[in-house]
Order: C-alpha cells, then sequence, then structure tokens
C-alpha cells in the first residue's frame, strides 16, 4: 500500500505485470512505484524504458538510455 499526499493508493500488481518487460527477476517486478525509486536511487531507469532487446542487457544507466534513443 502506498501513500501520496495522504491518500491511500492501491498497486495494481498484476496488471503492471502485463506490460512489464523487465527479464531480472526481482522482488519489485510489477511493483512500479518501487521499482522506479530502486532505479533512481542509483542513477538509473528502470528496465521499462529500454527496448527488449536492450533491456536484456541489464544496463539500465541513463546514458545507455540516451544512447539507445538515437
Amino acid at each position: 500500500m502506498i501513500f501520496v499526499r495522504d491518500k491511500k493508493m492501491e498497486c495494481k500488481r498484476e496488471e503492471n505485470l502485463k506490460s512489464c518487460n523487465c527479464t531480472y527477476d526481482c522482488s519489485r517486478k510489477g511493483l512500479c512505484c518501487e521499482c522506479v525509486k530502486h532505479h533512481r536511487e542509483r542513477g538509473e531507469l528502470p528496465g521499462c524504458y529500454f527496448s527488449k532487446e536492450k533491456e536484456r542487457t541489464y544496463d539500465r544507466s541513463i546514458e545507455n538510455y540516451l544512447r539507445n534513443r538515437k
């Protein structure tokens, strides 16, 4: 359960999993807010920002994202 400005939000994990292209097995899969927080703390982007083939490299750096957007 997540609180945003004192309002309770329910995570739709099962729904999120339907569109999650991340191939890494972790406890945050489908919990987008936790995933974004995790990667942001590391100066990275979540796997869903990358194409299917680029996600599999596990290079989640912002530099890699910008290189692949060209």
